[in-house]
């Protein structure tokens, strides 16, 4: 009973935002009565996604209804995201990623790894934010690969040296939370299916702006700063919150140990890893053979239906998959409605105005730093990018950056931004919450990696994406 309460109050401040918003803010001339009423609907949809006072989901599926009653849409257009190919390609890579971890797959890949790197205490990190990286090319929820594959490996390396959360967390297993973590949010970055979210911004560069995105273009983009990232970044934590244990050469004996437990690959995950070279090579070449890339991976989750790896049971018991359905559907379907409205070009008219005379890199530059640290206002990447990419890249733009370029830079930096904090995402609290780093070192750690990823992003990320033609 206690939580009804929080319920309530927490969704009628949605409301009386919706309603401020609606009616007590003048609506520019050039806006219809509907378009505004459906910008203040975006707006209480986003703030609830921050606030929560039901799940994200629920949230979102009321905000479409809705939609259909004062946003001037018919429900048939109001759910027109849920026939979006997009959605379905990230529910398709949802039941893939099941199969990888009920498999046994995903952890193999990441003890291959620790056994490989795994002879220091920084190698053992290198290991497995590789293991991350390799995960991301197809696991679309950081949540599931990190916090089911990674986080318990993690834990066991730091137990297997005694290092628990208290008095022992620095002997090993601080160093590796928060520099694991950290990169997550760079595997989050490098991929389209890095972070759940992350087409959604290809969408709305798509929609926006007519700036294309699908896997191999953003794998393109992401790799070379996304792997100087990953290289400086665990090392600079190991500077600045150095473990006490150096070497392990336990660590690989014991990743060596439960790759023997495991014995050879079985037949599924034979059958896995033909899947999943085959979608990941079919996503690299759309450009040849022109299917849309939902098509491979729906073709995937067939195969692994057909052959007995994935069951239909397994399918309706992915949750994590359905809830991702459900908002991400509504969210990308409301987000394009909103962009019909005018709205966004409207504000980025103004902004434009107030900054004229300012050259687009210098503010630019102002931008993605303004947006990059305003993520301590949020506890999702997609709130954080919902709220900002669309007015932010629409404002640079307008100033003269090259589309490519500042498309880019914010669905990255959304990402990269999740670091700050032990709220961030989806995998920060899971990590958090194993009680090995207090949240003033967190945060310390997150702050010094922020500056690191910004400057390796905005000169060798920038280089590169000029070097690739995107701008």
């Amino acid at each position: 009973m206690g939580r009804i309460p929080k319920r309530i109050w927490g969704l009628a401040l949605l409301v009386a935002i919706y309603l401020l918003i609606a009616y007590g803010f003048p609506k520019p001339d050039v806006i219809k009565p509907e378009g505004w009423r459906l910008f203040s609907l975006f707006v209480a949809t986003v703030a609830g996604l921050i606030f929560q006072p039901v799940s994200g989901g629920a949230l979102v599926l009321m905000a479409v209804v809705f939609a259909s009653i004062v946003g001037g849409l018919s429900i048939k257009q109001a759910l027109d995201g849920y026939s979006d190919p997009t959605n379905w390609l990230v529910l398709a890579a949802f039941f893939i990623s099941r199969a990888l971890i009920k498999s046994g797959l995903a952890r193999r890949i990441a003890l291959f790894f620790v056994r490989l790197f795994g002879k220091t205490s920084l190698g053992v990190s290198y290991a497995l934010c590789f293991s991350d990286i390799a995960l991301a090319s197809i696991i679309p929820s950081n949540g599931a690969r990190s916090g089911g594959v990674i986080l318990p490996i993690v834990r066991s390396v730091a137990e297997l040296y005694g290092s628990k959360p208290g008095l022992t967390s620095n002997v090993i297993g601080a160093f590796l939370m928060t520099s694991v973590y950290q990169g997550v949010c760079i595997s989050s970055a490098m991929f389209l299916t890095g972070q759940a979210s992350n087409p959604l911004a290809a969408q709305l560069a798509g929609k926006l702006h007519n700036v294309q995105i699908d896997w191999f273009g953003w794998f393109r983009a992401g790799v070379v700063p996304g792997l100087c990232s990953i290289l400086a970044v665990p090392w600079l934590v190991s500077k600045i919150y150095p473990p006490e244990v150096k070497n392990t050469p336990e660590a690989a004996a014991f990743a060596h140990q439960e790759l023997s437990a495991m014995g050879k690959l079985g037949s599924n995950e034979w059958v896995l890893t033909a899947v999943f070279l085959g979608v990941c090579g079919a996503w690299a070449t759309t450009s040849i053979h022109k299917m849309d890339v939902a098509v491979p991976a729906l073709l995937g989750s067939i195969a692994l239906l057909i052959t007995g790896v994935l069951t239909w049971e397994d399918v309706k018991k992915e949750e994590a998959a359905w809830d991702m359905f459900i908002w991400y559907g509504g969210l990308l379907n409301l987000a394009k409605a909103l962009n019909s409205t005018g709205i966004p070009t409207e504000f980025a008219k103004f902004v434009g105005g107030s900054l004229e005379g300012l050259n687009w890199y210098p503010l630019m530059m102002i931008a993605l730093l303004v947006y990059f640290f305003a993520h301590y206002a949020f506890a999702s990447i997609t709130a954080h990018l919902l709220a900002m990419f669309p007015a932010f890249v629409g404002v640079i733009i307008g100033q003269g950056a090259p589309a490519g370029l500042a498309c880019f830079g914010f669905a990255m930096f959304a990402n990269l931004s999740a670091g700050l904090t032990n709220y961030g995402t989806t995998p920060a609290p899971m990590f958090f919450a194993q009680e090995y780093v207090d949240m003033k070192s967190w945060w310390r750690v997150g702050f010094l990696c922020a500056l690191l990823n910004i400057a390796i992003w905005s000169t060798v990320g920038f280089a590169w994406w000029k070097f690739v033609g995107l701008w």
